[in-house]
């Protein structure tokens, strides 16, 4: 008569067998939901949303109390998203933001507020951020908030309001959006 072993004391191919039909069960469940997908070459880029700006700024002109301002942009930049937001603080305000696609694939937003400075950066980065440039673009200067490992953040006090560019762009898709900010004539509302 043949002594079994202490179920402990048995290897691990009874596991395997045991789970092999389990996780037949969770692919074919997986596969019949479509919430699995199998891309060797890895995520590719989905087409990018379309904004329509100059509905969006116009519609901010009429219903901000602040100059609202329509940057001339390259051409070959995408409008992808609009927003409006309040801005909490003593010197909280309305803002109305835009962001853009450039040719690059790097997203450039561009806020104008009647909030004061240091609310509206602290509103965009989430967090307080220390001056680390000033950069004078068209006779106008640029207030360059950045830091160790976080996206730069520009802004200039036009007067009546704040505009702030943001985002994953370089400095020369920056300094792009602070010309055309610069040039741009406010909407009528």
């Amino acid at each position: 008569m043949a002594s079994s072993k202490p179920r402990i004391l048995q290897d691990t191919r009874d596991m395997a067998w045991s789970l092999i039909p389990l996780v037949v069960l969770c692919l074919f469940i997986a596969a019949i939901a479509s919430q699995c997908e199998f891309k060797p070459g890895g995520p590719t880029a989905g087409p990018v949303p379309s904004f329509d700006i100059d509905a969006g700024l116009a519609y901010d002109a009429k219903e901000l109390g602040f100059p609202i301002r329509h940057p001339d942009v390259p051409e070959d930049w995408q409008p992808n998203s609009g927003s409006r937001n309040i801005i909490a603080g003593n010197q909280g305000g309305d803002s109305s933001t835009v962001g853009f696609i450039t040719p690059a694939g790097r997203y450039v937003r561009f806020t104008q507020s009647n909030a004061g400075e240091d609310e509206l950066v602290r509103f965009v980065a989430g967090d307080y951020r220390a001056v680390t440039d000033v950069r004078a673009i068209e006779d106008r200067d640029w207030v360059v908030y950045g830091g160790e490992g976080v996206e730069a953040i520009w802004v200039s006090d036009f007067g009546d309001v704040r505009i702030l560019i943001g985002g994953s762009g370089d400095e020369a898709e920056f300094t792009a959006l602070a010309t055309a900010a610069g040039k741009a004539e406010p909407l009528e509302p």
